[in-house]
């Protein structure tokens, strides 16, 4: 299990997967056409919308040898918006944001639209 770090000349600072979780979940909820994070029961195959302090844990984090970071988003998507616009732009945000606040580059962003849920 890798942990995200950065060195400098005063030293090391260790970077936790569940800190950068939160923290992308957090910018995840706050694009358009995402409603939540979404967990998938695997006994039932039901989804479950889960609430805001719990978002990290649709979120899957790994942190490479090379202190690549690449998140796996399961969310659930508001009804009638575009899928790929809504993905795109969830994946560009979460690369910059999270880049610029652990400075440890995203090498990959993936999103599973795991529901969809009507917004009123």
């Amino acid at each position: 299990m890798h942990r995200g770090q950065m060195e400098n000349d005063l030293g090391k600072v260790i970077i936790d997967k569940e800190v950068i979780a939160s923290y992308a979940g957090t910018i995840a909820v706050e694009c358009f056409g995402i409603v939540g994070m979404g967990a998938v029961n695997m006994k039932d195959g039901i989804v479950k919308l889960l609430k805001k302090d719990y978002l990290s844990h649709g979120i899957d984090v790994t942190v490479d040898e090379d202190n690549n970071v690449s998140l796996d988003f399961h969310c659930i998507i508001s009804y009638g918006v575009s899928i790929a616009t809504v993905s795109d732009n969830l994946i560009q945000t979460v690369r910059y944001k999270v880049e610029e606040f652990t400075g440890m580059p995203v090498k990959r962003v993936r999103v599973f639209v795991e529901g969809l849920r009507v917004i009123d």
